[in-house]
């Protein structure tokens, strides 16, 4: 019944001329070596189980938030996969400051540290920790692709 509901919204929407929704750059992924990846450069932060650390939303003394949860608690699913994507690799104050965003931000940039791959394995592997319907609410947020 679920996938009957899923198809009809798919091909209502489809048939409206409105864009479709995709998760492609999470689709397909090494769900195994993201989960690995991720246990070994960001749960010292982000928690062993995506926790995130305790009062993740009251500012540190320096200005900066602590590490927020992955887990379905947290804002994660909120963003597309491109913003995701370059906040992972450029760091969080080179993304913000490249978008002229006034936030302070203490997330270090891993384009050293991990290839490209290696970041949307990671991001796999978060995505598939989610309960069904928040990925279905995170596919959502990603454009459509040409």
């Amino acid at each position: 019944m679920k996938s009957t509901a899923n198809f009809l919204f798919i091909a209502a929407f489809a048939l409206s001329g409105a864009p479709l929704f995709a998760a492609h750059e999470l689709d397909g992924r090494d769900i195994s070596a993201g989960r690995v990846l991720y246990a070994d450069n960001c749960a010292s932060c982000h928690g062993d189980n995506l926790e995130g650390e305790p009062n993740w939303r009251t500012p540190k003394d320096d200005g900066t938030l602590p590490a927020p949860p992955h887990d379905q608690t947290g804002h994660t699913w909120h963003h597309d996969n491109a913003m995701l994507f370059d906040y992972t690799r450029l760091g969080g104050q080179a993304f913000l400051d490249a978008r002229g965003v006034r936030f302070k931000s203490a997330m270090p940039g891993f384009a050293e540290m991990l290839s490209d791959e290696d970041i949307w394995n990671v991001l796999a592997f978060i995505r598939s920790t989610w309960p069904e319907r928040v990925q279905e609410m995170h596919v959502m947020r990603n454009p459509p692709h040409n």
